[in-house]
């Protein structure tokens, strides 16, 4: 008789700059039985996010650090395989923090159920109708308040958020400019999503970039980064601009203590404010954005990419793609097949 297993990575150590894999442990266990109450997930396609890497340090933050020796905490859509709870049943596509493994034992915290809906692949859901699309609608919306004729720029322009902040953009009439870092991603976010312009980071001034597309200053800036380009946009600011800080690619895998803006008494002069995201505050919401993002899918107004690497073996080494820039759309692993 075949024995099932299930494959995960738990923390092994906690990293010192960008991850490796021997900071991982892969561990082969027995398939875990659910009790009462209790659902079996099998893992299909988990989401690979920089807030993974944060979740790695032992710092304050808005979730308590992953233990060492725990599973790997990620978000996946998962099939129900196995079902001891009232509102699932075998054959339910679900969601929820089934970490890095091929399969989970689920109490139902935390777990949603996913519209029966094959028009759109299942990756869709971890990407514009996931977290990654809500983090795009209300951040640009609700935070950076943009109006129309007004410059919007975005930091990781490219990547799973940044693209759909662009569009929406767009969508509600403002002047948008990228910063990404290749020559075609630069190409894709203004010849195909109809950004107006993109800077290449990696071969240009980012400064000199903004002050020739930027002519009439900076609106909103969305920033995925931090760093550099956080104090370059914060330089060039218009009087009561609004800056939308939702991540912090450039510091997460810094070894050392970070500076801060040299810029930040511009904050004080252009009377502009400065506001975190953190998506978990609008959950209540989610409705209402995937409302519209869906009408705008459906209405060709948004385009986004999938990076997909299969094996959930090659989680640890992918999650370094979201670092170096090397991946293209939103990345996840393909963890088990859906049939």
């Amino acid at each position: 008789m075949t024995v099932r297993v299930n494959h995960q990575w738990r923390l092994a150590t906690r990293p010192d700059g960008l991850v490796k894999e021997t900071d991982f442990e892969w561990r082969q266990e027995p398939l875990p039985t659910p009790h009462h109450g209790q659902v079996l997930v099998r893992s299909l396609y988990l989401s690979l996010d920089p807030t993974n890497r944060s979740w790695l340090s032992d710092t304050r933050s808005y979730m308590p650090p992953v233990a060492i020796g725990e599973v790997m905490r990620g978000l996946a859509i998962g099939v129900v395989e196995q079902s001891h709870h009232a509102d699932f049943k075998p054959g339910d596509i679900v969601q929820g923090m089934i970490g890095w493994q091929e399969y989970a034992c689920m109490d139902g915290t935390g777990l949603t159920h996913l519209p029966n809906d094959t028009s759109l692949p299942l990756t869709a859901y971890l990407g514009p109708l996931g977290l990654v699309g809500p983090t795009a609608y209300f951040g640009l919306l609700d935070v950076g308040k943009p109006q129309a004729r007004e410059t919007l720029v975005v930091s990781a322009a490219a990547g799973a958020v940044g693209s759909l902040v662009g569009q929406i953009g767009k969508i509600k009439g403002c002047r948008v400019v990228g910063i990404a870092g290749s020559i075609e991603k630069c190409r894709w976010l203004t010849e195909e999503l109809g950004f107006d312009a993109a800077i290449n980071y990696k071969t240009e001034s980012v400064h000199a970039g903004l002050q020739r597309h930027c002519p009439d200053g900076i609106d909103v800036f969305f920033d995925n980064v931090g760093g550099e380009i956080l104090d370059t946009v914060l330089g060039l600011m218009n009087i009561r601009a609004r800056v939308v800080i939702c991540g912090f690619i450039s510091q997460y895998n810094a070894v050392g203590p970070v500076p801060g803006p040299y810029n930040f008494n511009n904050i004080f002069t252009q009377r502009a404010r400065v506001e975190g995201l953190l998506i978990l505050d609008y959950l209540e919401r989610f409705p209402e954005a995937l409302t519209e993002l869906s009408r705008w899918l459906t209405e060709g107004k948004l385009h986004y990419r999938i990076d997909l690497i299969n094996g959930l073996e090659n989680a640890p080494r992918a999650l370094n793609r979201l670092f170096n820039g090397a991946n293209n759309g939103k990345l996840i692993i393909g963890v088990t097949p859906e049939q």
